[in-house]
Order: structure tokens, then C-alpha cells, then sequence
């Protein structure tokens, strides 16, 4: 069963499925809806109900405050219909280049360990895989009640691949069921998602910024300009940040891209003691501030990572350095 839902300050309307999120079922059909994190933590995603009901997701949500509630205020991210809907979006979206999101079948073909606790998961699926680099898909895992984001480290192809760099986390409801699954096993995909992809027509130079599994979208961003080749001629920097000399990876990958070539430099940093590690310790924010000062003026900056570390590298670009927030390229995830 699908509801029709109004949405007023586009002037649009579209259907959604009883078991969708608003949210998707609005990007799927080409509206331009305010988002980031798509998992109820940002709260960039509110709308206020004017008439209809909805089943909440997730009542407790971290980006809805109770004045938000006494309001009728909901995250599209997290409601469902329950009857045909009007609503009214309280931020304004962006229309973009990206891929309409589509719900897919998935299997997972293979694993590869990367790290102690950091894994590439590849998917395919038997449409192609349409989505820019650095974006996002959601998976629904086996067992699992809610779907979870997940950023792809390849680029588009016409294969059907979707690769995930993911970091296993303890005690994780999530990555416990991903590691233990074995090839062969079937998913749900809903992709692509997020904002902060490679903006393909600017000659700036690029500096990627990650820590944890935020290797994935950097990498994926760095195959998307070896793809480029000489269409963009830019220096390429790629910092990245973990606890002890374990937890560094990535060069490797980066130098298997070939028009790359002497554009790339690595900055890996260790934010604990490690006895073993000859290189910068501290954290990448740190690091990425040694850059020289025409780097800031002449760059555009992907970042992903753990919340903590996204506010110190924005904070240090937006308030440090000056960079415009249009050059500033990161989905809050929580």
C-alpha cells in the first residue's frame, strides 16, 4: 500500500510506500529534500505534520528536541505514513547532480580484510551501481531492524559493484551481524545518498580528511579523480588519522591509482603512544593545519569520520582558515 503525501512548500506531491521513509521516498522521486545523516541523528530533516498521521520510527530520536515534538514536528528520516499526508519541510534542499536513490537487492560477493577491525564488504546488485564518489547507501542486514549508512570506497559501474570499507564496532549491533556474514548472503541496498560527493567541475585542488571508516569515501572521492585523469590537473592531499600504527591503511590503495602520480601526498598521524610508530602523533586536524597557507585559499575539502574529529577539522577550515563553507564537503553522521 502507498500514501500520497503533499508537500507544501515545494508544491509537490509523491507517493510512499506504507514501509518507506518519507524522507527516501521523496528523494527517490526527484524532490529536493533537506538532509544529512538519514539515521535520525541531525535533525536536518524535520517537516511538520499538517494533516495525516505517521508511525514515528524511533520516538526518541537525537534530532528532534521536545519543543520540536510539541510542535508536530518529525524527522522524514524516521516516519512512515500510516494515511495520506501533507507536511511542510522546515529546511530548504538543494537539487543536485547526484543519482535518484532506489531500493535493490544485493548480494554480498566478497570480503577483505583491511586492518585488525576494519573490513571492504563488496556488493552487487544486478542494475548497475549509479552513484558519485563519496556518497552513501543504506544497508538492511539479516536480523537487523533498521537499516544502517554506509559510505562506498569504489565509483560508479556498470557491474553492479558496491564496495563498503567498514570499521568493526565493539559491542555494534550492526557490525557484528556485517562481519559475520559470509558470501552469498542477501541484502536490501538503498543508495545513493549524502551531499558530500566529488564535485567533478572544479580545478581547485583536493584535500580528503578522514579517521576510522571514513577511509571509505575518501577513497572512494580519490578514485573518482583518478578517473578524472588530466581533467583535473590539482595536487591531491589525503590525511588520515588513527589510534596506533594498526590503524593506519590506505596508501596502499591510493597508489594503486596510476593518474594520480606525483599529485598525491599521504599524511598518516597516530593520536596514541605507540612505540612503533615513527611518524606524527596527535590528531589529523593537527596535521591538516601544517598545510601551506595558499592551500586553504585554493582548495575544496572532503572530510569523514568520527563526529569529534569532523567539528575540530571544520571548525579549523571555517573559523581557523577561512574557508568558504562551499569548499567544506561532510554528511554529519551520529
Amino acid at each position: 500500500m502507498a500514501y500520497r503525501i503533499q508537500e507544501d512548500r515545494l508544491g509537490a506531491a509523491f507517493d510512499c510506500a506504507a514501509d518507506d521513509a518519507v524522507l527516501r521516498a521523496g528523494l527517490r522521486a526527484g524532490l529536493p529534500l533537506a538532509y544529512e545523516c538519514n539515521a535520525g541523528g541531525c535533525g536536518t530533516c524535520k517537516f511538520e505534520l499538517l494533516e495525516g498521521e505517521i508511525a514515528d520510527l524511533w520516538p526518541a530520536a537525537p534530532g528532534l528536541s521536545e519543543r520540536d515534538r510539541g510542535r508536530r514536528r518529525h524527522l522524514a528520516c524516521q516516519s512512515r505514513p500510516t494515511s495520506d499526508c501533507r507536511i511542510r519541510m522546515i529546511g530548504r534542499g538543494e537539487a543536485d547532480a547526484a543519482p535518484l536513490p532506489a531500493r535493490l537487492d544485493a548480494t554480498l560477493e566478497a570480503v577483505a580484510d583491511l586492518t585488525h577491525d576494519m573490513r571492504e564488504f563488496r556488493f552487487r546488485t544486478a542494475r548497475p551501481a549509479s552513484f558519485l564518489p563519496g556518497q552513501y547507501a543504506l544497508l538492511s542486514l539479516p536480523g537487523l531492524a533498521s537499516m544502517r549508512a554506509y559510505s562506498m570506497s569504489n565509483v560508479a559501474n556498470e557491474e553492479g559493484e558496491w564496495h563498503f570499507i567498514v570499521r568493526r564496532v565493539r559491542g555494534g549491533a550492526a557490525t557484528s551481524v556485517l562481519f559475520d556474514l559470509r558470501p552469498g548472503t542477501c541484502a536490501v541496498l538503498d543508495g545513493p545518498y549524502g551531499r558530500a560527493y566529488l564535485r567533478a567541475a572544479t580545478a581547485r585542488n583536493v584535500v580528503c580528511i578522514a579517521g576510522g571508516s571514513g577511509l571509505s569515501p575518501m577513497i572512494g572521492i580519490a578514485r573518482g579523480l583518478d578517473r578524472l585523469g588530466p581533467q583535473h590537473g590539482g595536487s591531491f592531499d589525503f590525511f588520515y588519522g588513527g589510534r596506533s600504527a594498526d590503524d593506519i591503511c590506505g596508501e596502499a590503495m591510493l597508489r594503486d591509482l596510476p593518474r594520480l602520480g606525483n599529485r598525491l601526498r599521504f599524511h598518516p598521524i597516530v593520536s596514541g603512544e605507540d612505540s612503533r610508530w615513527a611518524g606524527r602523533t596527535g590528531l589529523v586536524h593537527e596535521l591538516v593545519a601544517d598545510l601551506p597557507p595558499e592551500t586553504f585559499s585554493h582548495a575544496d575539502f572532503y572530510l569523514a569520520g568520527p563526529p569529534p574529529m569532523a567539528e575540530a577539522v571544520v571548525s579549523l577550515l571555517a573559523r581557523g582558515r577561512s574557508v568558504p563553507a562551499e569548499r567544506i564537503h561532510y554528511d554529519r553522521f551520529f
